[in-house]
């Protein structure tokens, strides 16, 4: 198992960094499929190279061929011509019953595993083979038809402060709690699966208040390449009182996608974090 999963390692390392972007929405969804690698350990005195080539071959093509019969993907010949997916696997016989197949389904755009398992069948002969190629076939369309992941330009949380003792000696720790409530949004939003987080960083972005230009955070969004905006507000109403917001947008289109207030929270400084993770989580992630 080790050998194939060092393959796994090395396809990650060196080829998605170069890989080109997904196939485009109107066409068929572009899967790359190497044939996968096959290492017999099993000490048997027979060679069965001649065989084990034999039934390798036709697994492989009866893969792509299930995979190919589903319109809703095109085989492509790499990562690089195309591919929204790259499938890669590997094939260890251990003894003379056992074999175990290694498979992973990679999204080349987002460089991310959406599948990656360790199956075992028994028996070396073509019914064998056949029933394996079967159930392999099943998982990885699943796989396949797993929705990618958004890719989302998560804004720093600005503050609205309407207290009468705003700004001052306070701002250094609210600049620092507004770095809290940032990283672990998209912490969050990360974990969920649901959402690739793109970098929104930047001077250009942190001189202006994103909460008051209109929507312009939907096109800075486009330019970074994200799907999709998200901009977020602590409002201070008291030193102990506060209301959190946010905003999604399609960055595209502008269109307002999702918004979430949480009304009025009774917390210090250090509680707007937990309130944000708790908002986002609820309206969100839990909403979709």
């Amino acid at each position: 198992m080790r050998r194939i999963s060092l393959i796994l390692s090395a396809f990650l390392l060196f080829v998605l960094p170069a890989a080109s972007s997904p196939a485009s929405a109107e066409d068929a969804i572009g899967v790359a499929m190497d044939d996968f690698s096959y290492t017999d350990t099993s000490a048997e005195p027979a060679n069965q190279t001649a065989a084990h080539e034999r039934r390798l071959s036709a697994f492989m093509a009866a893969l792509r061929r299930d995979i190919s019969a589903d319109g809703r993907y095109r085989p492509v010949p790499s990562a690089q011509d195309g591919a929204a997916f790259k499938v890669i696997g590997g094939i260890q016989k251990t003894s003379t019953l056992v074999q175990w197949a290694k498979v992973a389904v990679i999204d080349v755009g987002a460089k991310k595993l959406v599948m990656d398992k360790l199956y075992t069948f028994r028996g070396d002969n073509d019914e064998s083979w056949e029933r394996a190629e079967i159930f392999v076939s099943r998982e990885v369309m699943a796989a396949l038809a797993t929705p990618a992941p958004v890719a989302l330009a998560v804004f720093d949380f600005e503050l609205e402060d309407t207290t009468a003792a705003s700004a001052g000696a306070s701002a250094a720790s609210d600049a620092s709690y507004l770095a809290e409530v940032t990283g672990s949004v998209r912490e969050a939003l990360g974990q969920s699966g649901r959402y690739r987080i793109v970098d929104a960083g930047g001077d250009a972005v942190k001189a202006r208040a994103l909460r008051d230009c209109g929507g312009c955070e939907a096109a800075i969004a486009q330019k970074l390449g994200a799907d999709q905006s998200l901009i977020g507000v602590v409002r201070r109403v008291s030193r102990t009182e506060y209301t959190l917001g946010f905003q999604v947008r399609d960055a595209r289109t502008g269109a307002v996608l999702s918004r979430g207030d949480s009304g009025l929270r009774m917390g210090a400084d250090y509680s707007w974090k937990r309130g944000a993770v708790r908002l986002v989580s609820d309206k969100l992630i839990g909403s979709q």
